[in-house]
């Protein structure tokens, strides 16, 4: 009978140790890939006079300063208003080591009544980072919780170190697009990444 427990204890520690070397291992990054989506001839959704492209860039830059401040390294896909190839952008990311790669987006539906965040993970270290995001970011902008969900974007699969992949928010929905133009939805979701980001690493 002792034999059993013992047996059980060993079991529950090689799992809580298999789960903390997941997390590790997803988390050994020393460079920030910071994708603003779109871009350019490209502007993505369009609504209420809101271009995605340019939610995606401002969100991106306050990423990029708080990364900054924290000493970390960030290289961003774009920094102004061109357009850049998903291929390039996967390039970008291909050539660092010791990195994440995280995609910034806002969203829309013919639904207009959809609104919330949601983040996309392919490959298992991204879900670790999907999911330390999606923790954070629904809560502080005060939408719906949409999950944390593996997706096949081309983005996503073509980044060989871990990538993410943020819909911040639904500029169809009349009043969430209100909300995601002011400063403060940006600067509360460029938080919501980095404090998912730091708790990965």
């Amino acid at each position: 009978m002792r034999r059993r427990t013992d047996f059980k204890a060993w079991a529950f520690v090689l799992l809580i140790l298999a789960a903390t070397c997941g997390i590790s291992s997803a988390a050994r990054f020393s460079t920030v890939i910071i994708d603003p989506g779109h871009g350019g001839r490209d502007k993505g959704a369009y609504w209420g006079g809101v271009r995605e492209s340019t939610l995606n860039l401002k969100v991106a830059q306050h990423l990029d300063g708080l990364l900054k401040k924290r000493g970390i390294r960030t290289v961003m896909t774009r920094r102004s208003d061109v357009f850049v190839s998903l291929a390039s952008r996967a390039a970008v990311a291909n050539r660092y080591r010791s990195a994440v790669f995280v995609s910034i987006h806002f969203n829309a539906s013919t639904n207009r009544a959809i609104k919330g965040a949601e983040t996309f993970y392919w490959g298992e270290q991204g879900r670790v980072i999907a999911g330390a995001i999606q923790r954070r970011l629904p809560a502080r902008l005060k939408t719906v919780n949409r999950g944390a969900k593996r997706r096949g974007f081309t983005i996503l699969v073509q980044t060989r170190c871990p990538a993410v992949l943020v819909e911040c928010g639904f500029i169809s929905n009349t009043r969430e697009r209100g909300r995601c133009a002011t400063v403060w939805y940006q600067q509360t979701a460029a938080r919501a990444i980095y404090d998912g980001l730091m708790a990965c690493r």
